[in-house]
């Protein structure tokens, strides 16, 4: 009886252990894949073309938000007027403070204490693609929560263009598998991770001006 009792507890700790080595090596894959993905993604950042990524809301349609032709290839794609202004990501309050020549203070208390995704439009952006730029010079700016994204645009270290990665007025993807073949063969390179994410709604947006006026955009 006790050497039956042994052998089973034997072989329990012998599968855990299996099991243990098994995950960890599925663990390594993943942040291998990540950490790859993130190079090949900068590359193609910094090569001017576009990008289709997961974010922390909607698969998106990006590129380095500082280049002009990158910019304008995102409306191309879209098919979307250039007067309709594009949402900017940063990876935190100094990276926001570098491209919005004065932040509102309430902007810092709507980021520390938002618990959703919250996109808050800035009076006058510098040092961005002018065509990002709304015609009465505001910009849409998020810092996002996401891993990827954080990520992403820490080693960058440029702000990324952030747009829901749908042909203009059709409706945003809900999954990757949404995504049409206008916007897959659209853009220059296709993120490989979270393909299988269902999205979340859209970020809330908020218009903050420097005269005081706070206005809610999208809830």
């Amino acid at each position: 009886m006790n050497l039956l009792s042994n052998d089973l507890i034997n072989f329990t700790i012998n599968n855990r252990f299996i099991t243990l080595i098994l995950l960890l090596q599925i663990y390594d894959k993943m942040r291998i894949t990540f950490s790859t993905e993130i190079e090949k993604t900068i590359i193609n950042l910094k090569k001017g073309n576009t990008i289709l990524y997961p974010t922390d809301t909607v698969w998106g349609i990006g590129c380095d938000a500082t280049n002009f032709e990158a910019v304008k290839k995102v409306y191309q794609i879209k098919q979307r007027e250039a007067s309709k202004a594009l949402i900017c990501l940063v990876s935190d309050l100094k990276m926001l403070e570098k491209y919005i020549e004065k932040v509102p203070e309430a902007a810092y208390q709507i980021i520390e204490y938002s618990d959703k995704p919250t996109t808050i439009i800035y009076d006058n952006p510098i040092g961005l693609a002018s065509n990002l730029v709304a015609e009465d010079n505001t910009l849409a700016i998020r810092i996002p929560k996401d891993e990827f994204c954080q990520k992403l645009i820490q080693q960058f270290r440029k702000p990324i263009v952030s747009t829901s990665a749908n042909i203009a007025g059709q409706p945003t993807p809900n999954s990757f598998k949404e995504i049409t073949q206008a916007v897959l063969k659209g853009v220059d390179y296709v993120v490989n991770l979270q393909n299988e994410k269902i999205n979340t709604k859209p970020s809330t947006i908020i218009k903050l001006s420097n005269n005081g006026e706070v206005k809610i955009i999208r809830e």
